[in-house]
């Protein structure tokens, strides 16, 4: 049986701060409320979790099941909260749940078929939603019109990233050459403004 190993959350590009049960924006101190904030985008802490829990089934040997409690140990979540994330990622086919003496959690296909993307979306649904709609149901009009293409813009540049980072890259600690570029552009710009 797998055991959790000490480890490091899963980096998502930028910096974060977590109050227990309530998160703080790193740029206004604004708190909210189950959700991380990366720079001024906020990712839900069950996107942020599931991708964590992930991670962890990513990094278990071939064959061998990991335990819901090894997992939420390895990555300090709750683990009714991570239950209820591995269910979700369960019905999104991502997992799988193996019952029994022995049972535990498995990833449902390798680890480099599995994107972020992948599991943000079975989590919290389409990337980058606005006003809790699809794009598509906004209706701009006047100088607010353009607007539309802007909001278009953000997803694809969240869809850019989210979807070319494997599973497989988080583990290896390895991401593809322009993610590590977009991360050092951030570090770069945060050091300049003194952050």
């Amino acid at each position: 049986m797998w055991q959790a190993h000490p480890s490091k959350p899963v980096a998502l590009v930028a910096q974060r701060v977590h109050v227990p049960w309530t998160e703080v924006d790193v740029l206004t101190g604004d708190a909210y409320r189950g959700t991380w904030i990366i720079g001024r985008m906020r990712i839900s802490a069950k996107v942020d979790y599931a991708v964590r829990a992930m991670a962890e089934l990513a990094a278990v040997p071939p064959g061998e099941l990991a335990r819901a409690e090894d997992v939420a140990g390895a990555q300090d979540i709750p683990v009714a909260f991570l239950l209820t994330i591995l269910n979700d990622l369960k019905a999104a086919h991502l997992v799988r749940g193996h019952r029994g003496r022995g049972g535990g959690y498995s990833l449902a296909r390798p680890a480099a078929e599995i994107t972020v993307a992948d599991v943000a979306r079975a989590i919290d649904g389409p990337l980058a939603r606005v006003r809790d709609g699809g794009l598509k149901d906004l209706g701009y009009t006047g100088p607010a019109t353009a607007l539309l293409d802007v909001w278009m813009a953000v997803r694809t540049s969240l869809r850019s990233v989210l979807e070319n980072v494997t599973l497989a890259d988080l583990v290896a600690e390895r991401l593809p050459p322009a993610i590590t570029a977009m991360a050092a552009e951030y570090r770069t710009d945060e050091q300049r403004r003194g952050r």
